[in-house]
């Protein structure tokens, strides 16, 4: 077990691989989708279980939906059935769920399944566990930009007194710890606008590990990792 001092608060996932994972295999590209939602519940339990206070998970981008419609439609019931079988077990290990992103494109039955979701579990005190769902970073930092122009409009703030913590404010995750540590699987080196404005200044670790093969040892591949940086947040510390 890794040292408690040396597990980062907060854990941000780019769940990459699952299509070639499935193509590895000769199988549709639902398959590793399905066996990267058991690479999810294994990563979760093992966060939880690590002391990590805050794990965020990009499950669907807003670009992902000009991927094939089949790819599309089988991702959204894909999500339905996670939150049919995962909530009740979330609850009762006392972790609050958190979806970010626009989710007015989903579903009626999808968006009142989410909104249930987070009522459900909303004072839960364990880890809190995010997923970015129809999200986008560039998206996130324009809505909150419109919410601090409305501020403005309505009197309630003066265009000086705009500054960075005005706009984090109101952008997502604000309330919750620093993202420590970002992590993405798959072997690509690139962010794919996630948390643009969140993860300034946390540490990056990419494995080519694909996102069903996720678990246990890879994270504290990725946690060790981690223990080793010096983070200055643009400081000079003493040697």
């Amino acid at each position: 077990m890794i040292q408690q001092t040396l597990i980062p608060k907060h854990i941000a996932i780019i769940m990459d691989g699952n299509g070639r994972w499935a193509k590895n295999r000769k199988q549709l590209r639902i398959v590793g989708h399905r066996e990267g939602l058991k690479a999810v519940r294994r990563t979760v339990k093992y966060a939880h279980e690590l002391g990590v206070k805050v794990l965020t998970l990009y499950a669907f981008s807003s670009e992902n939906w000009k991927r094939p419609e089949q790819e599309v439609s089988g991702l959204m019931a894909l999500f339905v059935y996670a939150l049919n079988k995962e909530v009740k077990q979330l609850h009762e290990n006392n972790m609050r769920i958190n979806i970010i992103g626009d989710i007015s494109r989903f579903s009626f039955q999808l968006q009142k399944m989410i909104l249930q979701a987070q009522e459900r579990t909303k004072n839960n005190t364990g880890l809190v566990l995010n997923i970015a769902a129809n999200y986008g970073g560039r998206w996130d930092i324009v809505n909150a930009v419109k919410k601090v122009i409305h501020k403005f409009e309505e009197n309630n703030i003066k265009l000086d007194d705009i500054n960075e913590d005005v706009i984090n404010q109101e952008i997502s995750l604000c309330e919750l710890p620093p993202i420590d540590l970002v992590i993405r699987t798959g072997g690509e080196y690139r962010i794919s606008n996630f948390l643009l404005w969140q993860i300034a200044y946390s540490e990056l670790y990419f494995t080519d590990v694909l996102w069903p093969d996720f678990n246990k040892h890879t994270l504290d591949d990725a946690i060790s990792e981690f223990s080793k940086r010096e983070r200055r947040f643009g400081q000079v510390l003493d040697s």
